[in-house]
């Protein structure tokens, strides 16, 4: 047995029992407890007066909970490097399907910061790079799921062609298949799961095709909805949201939100009417986008054609004044779908600077490929500003806590001289002066009628 009797004596001789720090003694390197000792009434030696002031001076105390130790990950385990002092935490996120950067520069402006991309299109890839100044991934099937940073948000656009009536359309008359049984694209969903399964984001951003809703009598919707909630957990928001609110363009696409916890979460507010295609035209283009003599007969004679078989296809010429058609993929082949009108000569196509503008890209935005590579490319693209507005919303919700409710929001409907009432608790019965609200419930806003008393 230790005998601890000089160790207890050498204690009970300290000069000041008043020291609080608790001494620890170790004997043949095994640590043990600290003893206490006895308040005493003397003291073994005198203390100097220099000492004794010292000693007078309480120590500060210090609290555990003002100690917070770094956050760990915990798909990853790795230690992440806490943000400077005074500054919050920018919330991550991955560009998944990223093209030549719509998500990123939206979820950019929203304050967030990528820590990773992809996208297997060498030429995006070249645009990519020339803006932000990293090249993405290649194939996400090449990449580990493990080699994919820590996020908070996931982003993808994940490809359209399976799904969009346009390429379902082709893809029939050439026999091949849409959908999830399309090899190369059908099946990129999937992947997204995966990674969602794996590293548990706190939230996600999807976008497709309009198209996507009722693919497949609405089985291919089904399918991705309950993965996202019934398998992953998450809680999923939709909507169908038409970009010609904020762009010169008529571009019905459907956005996927979820959350990790539940959250209250409503989508942006848009403006009632957006821009007309004059704030996005070039007033001397190259003559070179003009169409050709022969291009033009040809599609003047492949509308009549149609148009006599009682069919809808055919060009589509429009002016300063207008709302464009969709900007599509396969724009660089005829231009057909937005041709402007031109006086006292043939239509032209739009510019890739005035498709940059029409899908909400900033003037500094970096055009290095070929006009057909941008074609491509802008048509295959987000509309910026429409993405840039769900960012700001998501990053809103998180910054909420989990169970908050915001509050309520009153609009004046114009149209209707009602009053919409933005509040996702139960039925409630509000009163205003001079007016009376009955709030009635909805999925994602509570419509409200004003009866003027």
């Amino acid at each position: 047995m230790l005998n601890l009797t000089p160790y207890v004596k050498a204690r009970e001789n300290m000069a000041d029992v008043r020291l609080s720090l608790p001494i620890y003694f170790t004997v043949t390197g095994i640590p043990m407890s600290p003893i206490k000792s006895k308040k005493r009434t003397k003291v073994a030696a005198p203390l100097s007066a220099k000492t004794e002031k010292r000693l007078s001076k309480k120590l500060p105390k210090v609290t555990p909970k003002a100690i917070k130790s770094p956050k760990v990950s915990k798909a990853s385990g790795v230690r992440e490097t806490p943000p400077p002092y005074g500054q919050p935490a920018k919330l991550r996120f991955i560009d998944l399907f990223c093209g030549i950067g719509g998500f990123r520069i939206g979820f950019e402006r929203a304050g967030c910061e990528c820590v990773f991309s992809s996208d297997w299109d060498k030429y995006s890839q070249i645009t990519y790079k020339a803006n932000f100044g990293e090249e993405p991934k290649g194939d996400i099937h090449a990449v580990a799921i493990a080699d994919i940073p820590a996020h908070d948000i996931l982003c993808g656009g994940f490809p359209c062609q399976p799904f969009s009536i346009a390429g379902v359309s082709k893809k029939n008359s050439l026999g091949r298949k849409h959908g999830f049984d399309d090899e190369k694209q059908g099946n990129l969903f999937f992947s997204i799961a995966d990674i969602l399964d794996f590293h548990r984001p706190a939230a996600f951003v999807l976008e497709n095709v309009k198209n996507l809703k009722s693919h497949d009598g609405g089985k291919t919707f089904d399918i991705i909805y309950r993965t996202l909630t019934e398998s992953l957990g998450y809680d999923v928001h939709y909507k169908i949201i038409d970009a010609k609110s904020v762009v010169p363009q008529h571009r019905e696409r459907v956005f996927l939100v979820g959350f990790r916890e539940k959250r209250y979460f409503d989508f942006p507010e848009f403006p009632a009417e957006g821009p007309k295609l004059s704030t996005i035209l070039d007033p001397n283009p190259d003559p070179r986008y003009t169409l050709t003599e022969h291009l033009w007969k040809y599609l003047q004679d492949y509308a009549a054609k149609h148009r006599a078989a009682g069919n809808g296809f055919g060009f589509s010429l429009v002016t300063g004044n207008d709302t464009a058609r969709t900007l599509s993929a396969r724009y660089h082949k005829d231009g057909s779908e937005i041709l402007i009108a031109q006086d006292g000569q043939r239509p032209r196509r739009l510019t890739p600077r005035e498709c940059a503008r029409l899908m909400g890209y900033p003037e500094d935005f970096k055009i290095v490929v070929s006009d057909t590579q941008a074609y491509r490319q802008f048509g295959n693209s987000v509309v910026m500003p429409v993405v840039e507005r769900i960012a700001k919303a998501v990053c809103e919700t998180l910054a909420r806590p989990a169970d908050e409710v915001p509050p309520l929001v009153l609009r004046e409907n114009k149209k209707t001289d009602a009053v919409i009432v933005l509040a996702p608790q139960k039925h409630t019965r509000y009163t205003l002066p001079k007016q009376t609200i009955q709030a009635k419930r909805g999925p994602n806003e509570r419509k409200a009628v004003a009866a003027v008393s």
